[in-house]
């Protein structure tokens, strides 16, 4: 039977983790978040009042449970998607948009950088 080593990698393989500075985010250009709400204004469709929550998906890592439980605050864990790298926008499970990572105030937020799904209803 074959041995398999479950241990965390020793601190000195552990990756280096570094701060992420995101550039706080300018207003919209005058009219676009007002156009992007009254879209469909004009348009009578009960759906378009219906709330969605939205998820952002940053990246994954497949780890052992092993790994898991012997995990310590502070570890970095290094997903699979680049610094840079478009996020996935995700709507009960299914990518409907890609953006990048922004800074707004205090808070992170998505800037859209691509509608692969037409957001029609």
């Amino acid at each position: 039977m074959a041995n398999h080593d479950t241990t965390m990698p020793a601190q000195a393989d552990a990756p280096r983790a570094q701060a992420l500075a995101f550039s706080e985010l300018a207003d919209p250009p005058s009219g676009a978040q007002a156009s992007l709400i009254d879209a469909h204004a004009g348009v009578a469709n009960p759906l378009h009042n219906v709330k969605a929550q939205l998820s952002v998906h940053v990246g994954s890592v497949a780890v052992t449970v092993g790994e898991l439980l012997g995990a310590k605050e502070s570890q970095v864990l290094r997903l699979d998607r680049a610094i840079g790298e478009p996020v996935d926008v995700m709507l009960e499970g299914q990518v409907v948009a890609r953006g990048e990572l922004v800074a707004v105030g205090e808070h992170f937020g998505v800037r859209i950088t691509e509608l692969p799904v037409p957001l029609n209803v």
